[in-house]
């Protein structure tokens, strides 16, 4: 089905002025109510040609809108072409910009767009191959003019590069430093459930290392969410069916957020009931293994507080990388133009965050190091998102020295022979290290691929000490009742974005869809 802008544009493109036009954006005033079209076209155009296309504008609006129209008849030479590829691949592909002189792109300007050459020498392919720069610098020339440009490598007899450019981006091996559990201490504590150690009632665990503890222990934070739950549980000696009550919790501790849920005992469940979103509370419990993978069990709630003022404690670990090394970011835009006409208002705290939505495809699904080998990250995934819009992509396989098994195969796609020659994972942390620096980490049940990237983060000195978001919580939230169930493709299908499940690229990008969807229907992030 065509999107209102496809449609737009192909009533636009039946005018022959504009027949090959462009729509490159939509200006509205709140002041006056008024929408103005920005089109570009390369063909001379009647002013009754303006006057219908204004008119067509009119219809792709609401009511009380009014449309305004301006065309501009740009018309590329290839001199401007050449430079708009060089300034681009310079400033989005600086890795590969570092080979390359104004001189090495060639154009050749055709009837409606333009076939360009970027001139390389032998054993520089890769740099232009793997990452697809050619495709999205041809992409970005559409954006801007009307026609097609496409893009092509020749192979010619250049000087070396300047030694000092890649003596620059090496650094050198640090040690690694090892990650405790960190701790601090409880508050203000007022019995609800009571502990049965003392220390389960003055230390709590940092919610971001919580996952890497044996036994009991005990967490501390603020509730972001809580909600009472009926259910019938029967009764196989009686054979009655009995209401019972449980909760399912949310806290953070500014380290990360952990939600669990909660059976109440009939001396307690009054006081749980009083309990509501900004509360300090305090949970004991442990980790339990369920259906392959670790989730943390609640014994019992209490009132507590973290001290006064706490901040956490950052972790220890190796400096964010000066430079990438080997997994370059893409930017990130969708050149079909199909959000021109989607609601452009967003909550200032999505706004006002740098956000990374990422996702792992692996060999399996241990990711505690407790229960046995851990599994294999095979391929990872992620988008930036800043000011609320996606803008920039992160995407490599990684090699496993493991033959891939046949459910693994099966289920995403991935062969053994797609993994041959793909960077360590030391490789691809150290530079997805570098791509999350001052961002809040965002997955579709993120603790998940969290404990993966943590754990092998560690093993060369990276701590992705960050604050986590969980599409699986927020559209649990946001959208109860209306969703059979809460799995990304599910949530996906209901806001209407299609995508490769299953593959870490795709997920990531959908989540990172699916994410500014929820923010703005919550309105806030807690």
């Amino acid at each position: 089905m065509a999107s209102k802008t496809e449609q737009y544009l192909a009533d636009i493109r039946a005018l022959d002025g504009l027949k090959n036009a462009i729509l490159c954006g939509i200006s509205v005033s709140k002041r006056d109510y008024g929408a103005e079209f920005l089109l570009v076209t390369d063909k001379t155009y009647t002013a009754q040609e303006e006057n219908e296309a204004r008119e067509v504008s009119q219809r792709y609006l609401p009511a009380d809108f009014s449309a305004r129209v301006k065309i501009v008849k740009r018309v590329p030479d290839a001199q401007s072409v050449g430079d708009k590829i060089f300034a681009f691949i310079g400033k989005n592909f600086p890795a590969a910009a570092a080979f390359l002189e104004r001189e090495n792109i060639k154009v050749e300007m055709l009837t409606s767009g333009a076939n360009f050459y970027v001139e390389i020498a032998s054993g520089e392919q890769t740099l232009f191959s793997s990452g697809k720069i050619l495709d999205e610098t041809s992409k970005y020339l559409m954006s801007g003019y009307c026609g097609s440009f496409y893009g092509n490598v020749r192979l010619v007899e250049k000087a070396a590069p300047d030694a000092s450019i890649l003596d620059e981006q090496v650094e050198e091996k640090e040690e690694i430093i090892p990650l405790e559990i960190r701790r601090f201490s409880i508050e203000n504590y007022k019995k609800i459930d009571g502990a049965d150690t003392y220390e389960q009632l003055t230390k709590a665990v940092y919610i971001a290392d919580s996952h890497n503890v044996e036994g009991v222990y005990t967490v501390c934070g603020n509730v972001t969410y809580i909600e009472e739950i009926k259910y019938v549980k029967h009764n196989d000696e009686t054979g009655e069916d009995i209401e019972k009550t449980r909760f399912s919790v949310t806290i953070t501790d500014g380290s990360g957020s952990l939600r669990t849920t909660y059976f109440p005992k009939k001396a307690t469940v009054e006081k749980i009931r009083e309990i509501k979103a900004g509360d300090k509370i305090m949970i004991t419990g442990s980790n339990e293994e369920y259906k392959g993978s670790k989730s943390f069990k609640a014994a019992k709630i209490n009132l507590g507080t973290p001290p006064e003022g706490f901040v956490p404690e950052a972790r220890k670990s190796k400096p964010v990388p000066k430079f990438y090394h080997t997994v370059f970011p893409q930017p990130y835009a969708d050149y079909t133009q199909s959000g021109f006409f989607e609601d452009r208002f967003k909550p200032d705290n999505l706004k006002n965050n740098v956000f990374v939505c990422f996702d792992l495809e692996t060999t399996g699904l241990n990711n505690n190091p407790a229960m046995g080998r851990m599994d294999r990250i095979i391929e990872l995934g992620a988008v930036k998102i800043v000011n609320g819009e996606i803008v920039e992509k992160f995407s490599s396989f990684v090699a496993c020295p493991e033959r891939l098994s046949k459910e693994i195969i099966n289920l995403t796609g991935i062969e053994d022979a797609d993994l041959v020659g793909a960077p360590e994972y030391e490789q691809v942390l150290a530079d997805f290290y570098k791509f999350t620096d001052g961002a809040i980490l965002v997955g579709h049940n993120v603790t998940f691929d969290y404990r993966f990237v943590s754990y092998y983060g560690e093993q060369c000195g990276y701590a992705f000490d960050k604050k986590q978001y969980d599409t699986l919580h927020l559209a649990q939230e946001v959208l109860r009742g209306k969703l059979a169930n809460y799995k990304l493709n599910t949530v996906a299908d209901y806001y209407g974005f299609t995508f490769n499940h299953h593959r870490a690229f795709d997920d990531a990008c959908v989540t990172a869809k699916v994410f500014i969807e929820l923010v703005k229907a919550k309105g806030k992030l807690d």
